[in-house]
């Protein structure tokens, strides 16, 4: 994503945008790299969890997303699918009755704890009435292997990871964790469609300052971005990564970084430690 608006960033500018990834902690690194700067040209291009939940999964996180972080601009999100095994029962409603015949019996995988795929994944089990039993893996990829070989039963993915295996049949999606119908998913039915009483569960990226940028630099930035993720070549490139534009602003992007943590800051409290 972040390769992808360097250029027509730089150009609305008027000066070369760098693309530095920094990995590490899930991103929580490069987002202190991002709160402590004080060159007044650093941002960074950030998850869902570096912006929500870092502090409350981990108190000792060098960074407070809301105190230490300017929201500068939400741009693409998506639903999360819930994939089984291409010998599941078609359906949210026989996958999930199964399911629940098969308490303590399943297993879910994620790409680690406190993800969305973790997190949304017990919200979902608490509404459904499943009990699967929590598998970390390093990353998606794993989790997709495992799915294929029948070492878990349950997994919610990317739709830009999870559709071309659904596609091809070895690997079967039965809802988006969308509160209706998806675009980047759009014959699955979302969450309220099969009577699960939870709000849309979607990831989603964004553009963060470090708390001290001049407000008017933030707006401007804001600005750009927004009407960049708009135009057509860059809305067709984020749909083939998976992603539908948000193009929200400081106040949009405040505003979800604040219900995200809400939503969330219950469960975590309740995760073993």
């Amino acid at each position: 994503m972040a390769r992808l608006l360097a250029d027509p960033l730089g150009r609305a500018l008027g000066q070369p945008v760098v693309v530095d990834n920094r990995v590490g902690a899930g991103g929580n690194l490069a987002a202190t790299l991002v709160a402590r700067a004080t060159d007044g040209h650093t941002l960074g291009l950030m998850i869902n969890g570096n912006l929500t939940t870092a502090r409350l999964l981990q108190p000792a996180t060098a960074y407070d997303p809301f105190t230490d972080l300017a929201p500068v601009a939400l741009l693409g999100s998506a639903p999360l699918l819930l994939c089984a095994g291409a010998a599941a029962p078609a359906g949210a409603a026989a996958l999930l009755a199964l399911g629940r015949q098969e308490r303590g019996r399943w297993n879910y995988g994620s790409p680690g704890i406190g993800t969305l795929g973790h997190l949304g994944m017990e919200l979902l089990q608490q509404r459904a009435g499943l009990s699967a039993v929590h598998v970390p893996y390093p990353g998606n990829p794993q989790v997709v292997a495992a799915l294929l070989a029948g070492e878990v039963q349950l997994a919610l993915l990317p739709p830009g990871l999870a559709l071309p295996l659904v596609r091809s049949g070895r690997l079967r999606a039965v809802l988006a964790t969308s509160a209706g119908r998806s675009a980047l998913a759009h014959d699955l039915p979302g969450l309220r469609e099969v009577g699960l009483d939870l709000p849309a569960l979607e990831i989603w990226n964004a553009v963060a300052a470090p708390r001290g940028q001049p407000a008017a630099q933030v707006q401007r930035l804001a600005a750009e971005l927004t009407r960049i993720v708009r135009e057509p070549s860059v809305r067709e490139a984020m749909a083939g990564q998976g992603w539908s534009v948000v193009g929200a602003g400081p106040e949009g992007l405040a505003r979800r970084m604040a219900a995200d943590a809400a939503l969330m800051a219950p469960l975590i409290g309740r995760l073993p430690r």
